[in-house]
């Protein structure tokens, strides 16, 4: 295959700050790139997430996509994830992308059509650094309670009793998530996840690795409501994400339907990585769950592919 140059941009998602939220690599036209190709220029990236954005299928265009978008990660691609979606999104609008319906964008993945609103909270065009934007939660494949086991697992590879997990639940919405609330967002902070005995989760597990999420609830004088934090096994052991978008609408479509949440809330993430990720959470009138975040672009130009 013959190489040529490509728009790309690397954006810092769930923040307004550079360099404070989730990184991101875009290559704006992905089109004649082998699977190959793209899973290996992500590896190339090294970053949690790459995507490569591509005319809608015929299907997706007759159902009102405005684009698609090829999602990966190190190692396999993925059907959705959060930050990507949102930053994908400031990207294409950043080039220039004019989407059909106005203030919504379309975006075609692999778990299917997910919308975006151009503008969350404030004022302004979504496509200015520092806006935010705020994608559909998709469905969830899997809810309900955790196996006791699982939760009794979880509590030593966190290092805190079983009693500090106060509830627990599925939140597999592609990412397969594993999530628990702690007692307060103090707590969340103070965790020193144990990598071996969490990886006890994926023993007989085929496919995707599972994922276990924490959340807890701020005290009162914060300018968030929850802490939120990721863990996942990786490479050299545990690893945590900055600022997770899957995550947030799974944790917010659980939260709020079991009135453990408000219908608004901004969840925190990645301080304790040293990040300063905000996650707005809005469930509207029709019970649609919306996740946002501002997007800021660190780097433009265009790579060889």
């Amino acid at each position: 295959m013959t190489m040529r140059q490509r728009p790309f941009q690397q954006v810092d998602v769930f923040t307004a700050v550079p360099y404070l939220g989730n990184p991101l690599a875009v290559v704006l036209d992905g089109q004649g790139l082998s699977t190959g190709s793209m899973q290996a220029f992500t590896h190339w990236t090294n970053l949690s997430e790459c995507t490569f954005v591509l005319p809608p299928t015929a299907a997706g265009a007759a159902a009102g996509a405005d684009y698609r978008v090829r999602i990966f990660c190190p190692g396999r691609e993925l059907p959705f994830a959060g930050h990507p979606t949102l930053g994908t999104c400031h990207a294409w609008l950043g080039a220039g992308g004019v989407p059909r319906a106005g203030d919504r964008v379309v975006q075609e993945c692999g778990v299917g059509l997910v919308t975006i609103r151009r503008s969350v909270g404030q004022s302004g065009l979504a496509e200015q650094d520092g806006a935010r934007l705020a994608f559909a939660a998709p469905p969830l494949i899997r809810s309900g309670p955790l196996d006791e086991a699982d939760v009794a697992l979880i509590a030593r590879g966190l290092g805190v009793a079983r009693a500090d997990i106060v509830a627990h639940a599925w939140c597999h919405n592609g990412p397969h998530w594993r999530a628990v609330m702690l007692r307060s967002a103090e707590q969340v902070l103070g965790l020193k996840p144990d990598g071996a005995v969490l990886a006890g989760l994926d023993v007989g597990v085929v496919g995707p690795r599972g994922k276990v999420g924490v959340i807890g609830a701020q005290t009162g004088g914060q300018d968030t409501d929850f802490e939120v934090r990721a863990f996942f096994p990786g490479n050299s052991g545990m690893a945590e994400d900055p600022v997770t978008g899957s995550l947030n609408a799974a944790l917010a479509q659980w939260l709020i339907g079991a009135g453990m949440a408000p219908p608004r809330y901004v969840a925190a993430q990645g301080t304790a990585l040293g990040r300063a990720g905000r996650v707005w959470i809005e469930r509207d009138d029709a019970g649609t769950v919306w996740v946002g975040g501002a997007s800021v672009t660190c780097v433009q130009g265009s790579v060889r592919i």
